[in-house]
């Protein structure tokens, strides 16, 4: 199996099941696909088609951001490395017409030429990012190129701002415990640098818009962390791995970063980290 193949794929799933799928939002990890169904009301006009791009997708279902959309009749592209994921992706999206599924292992390098090959408009609506590796480097590059209007972006939500940290990019990286991605802090940064705004934290999943898109307001990735995932109650029910992370919240910014140093002395030489502080 080479390292990109499209399927392209046909849709007739009936339309009253996939309303009623929609509306129940059971696709998600948390509440993101009924956030993101909120912002595309608010922020974008209404046209025939849209387009959504799934990085990460999974099977397409489960934790699935976007599949709510395409069953709404988006037009789009679902990618995942992995092979029994990609399986099921495949499998998920076969009867969508203007849906094209891919294997692929995303980097900075081929992200640009991947949405080229699909034929993804440059400007357009929804982006999701959850590749669980080098994710900073590759929104970076397809924010040189691409200007989505809405993007959902998994953060490493351990890790409070003010700490910047992110993991470099890797073409051999394995997911490993609790190393991987971008600090909510170093996505602000991005954001600036392209001109995104910051505008909701929903546990570890970042919702960005252009900054020139009528009513968006940027919050900052303090504001988002607290109201997002520090302050919710359930977030350790949500996420009991977190545990062992909570004795970060009670540190400074500096004795984060040497907690983390310590925690991810394998990985020396493989992130760049800084307490982020003026």
């Amino acid at each position: 199996m080479t390292l990109v193949e499209g399927i392209a794929i046909a849709a007739s799933v009936p339309a009253l099941r996939r309303l009623r799928r929609v509306s129940r939002g059971v696709y998600s990890n948390f509440n993101e696909e009924k956030i993101l169904a909120g912002y595309i009301e608010k922020f974008l006009s209404s046209k025939r088609q849209c387009t959504a791009v799934d990085l990460g997708a999974g099977d397409g279902i489960r934790h699935s951001n976007t599949h709510a959309l395409f069953a709404a009749g988006w037009r789009g592209l679902v990618v995942d490395s992995d092979s029994d994921r990609f399986a099921k992706l495949a499998r998920t999206y076969r009867s969508y017409e203007q849906v094209f599924a891919s294997r692929c292992r995303v980097s900075p390098y081929n992200v640009i030429s991947l949405l080229e090959t699909y034929e993804v408009p440059t400007e357009f609506e929804v982006l999701s990012l959850d590749i669980d590796s080098y994710d900073y480097w590759v929104l970076d590059s397809l924010l040189r190129r691409f200007r989505p209007r809405l993007i959902v972006s998994e953060i490493n939500e351990k890790i409070p701002p003010p700490v910047k940290f992110v993991v470099n990019y890797d073409p051999d990286f394995t997911l490993q415990h609790h190393f991987y991605g971008q600090s909510l802090a170093s996505l602000e940064e991005l954001c600036r640098q392209h001109s995104y705004a910051l505008i909701e934290l929903e546990y570890n999943n970042a919702f960005l818009a252009p900054r020139e898109l009528r009513g968006v307001r940027h919050i900052d990735a303090d504001t988002a962390y607290r109201a997002g995932y520090l302050d919710r109650p359930d977030r350790l029910k949500k996420l009991p791995l977190n545990r062992d992370m909570e004795s970060l919240h009670s540190m400074s910014p500096r004795d984060v970063v040497g907690f983390l140093n310590k925690f991810f002395a394998r990985h020396k030489g493989k992130y760049q980290m800084s307490t982020g502080e003026a």
